[in-house]
């Protein structure tokens, strides 16, 4: 399983399949712990019993139909201003399914990944630091692929939204190649450029929407993110930023 043809210099040259593990990321980071995590490690699976999302959140998915992996970066460039890597694997996400969606394909911020009002992926990054600066990252990415049927009516896979099926393996490779690629571009200096990237895609962005906080509901614009991550929301005449757990989406029924 996963044998693929490499196009990255470092990313997946080592490749870890599981058919079955409670998360990749815990795995991933047992790797670290023992003194194995190379950079560029992956870990994949076709079925994980306890993935996580952000804010907490289960992540479930049908076994053998999606991409459920962990990458392992040591991105000791960065100091503990750790949405910039957040920014590089959103976009690097983005620009691995915008060939096959167009223009429908969002960066929802923090960094899940939408197709109209439909999550298509989303990413959970964890980092440990050390002297202020990021010793190792974990980059877990659940991304829907051929899975046609969701419990939540909010999600979608790529096979749902382009009525095609797609072989894994095939499309691994490419995955690997745009990661890489943004990757690269946040460690050889060019952060200005990939988030100015991020916010061409941005879902929603400078657009009048309701937002949700605690049980305030009010209407507000996103016209911007912060270098730490937060969002920026004009509401009315003045301009409010907000962490990515004191905030929500609403969306119509």
């Amino acid at each position: 399983m996963y044998k693929i043809k490499s196009k990255t210099l470092f990313i997946g040259k080592k490749l870890i399949y599981l058919p079955t593990c409670q998360s990749t990321n815990d795995e991933a980071a047992d790797l670290v712990r023992l003194g194995q995590g190379l950079e560029g490690t992956v870990v994949i699976t076709d079925f994980q019993t306890a993935g996580r999302g952000q804010r907490g959140n289960q992540w479930l998915a049908k076994a053998g139909e999606n991409f459920t992996l962990s990458l392992i970066l040591c991105p000791h460039f960065l100091t503990v201003q750790q949405f910039r890597l957040n920014v590089a694997i959103s976009v690097g996400i983005y620009e691995f399914f915008k060939p096959y969606l167009g223009e429908v394909l969002k960066i929802k911020w923090p960094n899940d990944v939408y197709v109209g009002d439909q999550k298509l992926g989303g990413v959970l990054i964890e980092n440990a630091i050390q002297r202020s600066r990021i010793e190792s990252s974990i980059v877990g990415m659940g991304l829907n692929i051929n899975q046609l049927l969701f419990e939540n009516p909010r999600a979608t896979s790529l096979r749902k939204a382009t009525q095609k099926e797609y072989q894994r393996e095939e499309l691994l490779p490419d995955l690997l190649a745009s990661l890489e690629k943004n990757y690269l571009l946040l460690r050889n200096g060019h952060f200005d450029a990939l988030k100015m990237r991020y916010l061409q895609s941005l879902f929603r962005y400078q657009e009048q929407h309701n937002f949700r906080q605690n049980e305030n509901v009010f209407t507000g614009m996103i016209v911007g993110v912060t270098d730490a991550g937060l969002l920026a929301v004009q509401i009315g005449n003045r301009l409010e930023y907000f962490d990515f757990k004191e905030i929500s989406y609403e969306f119509g029924n």
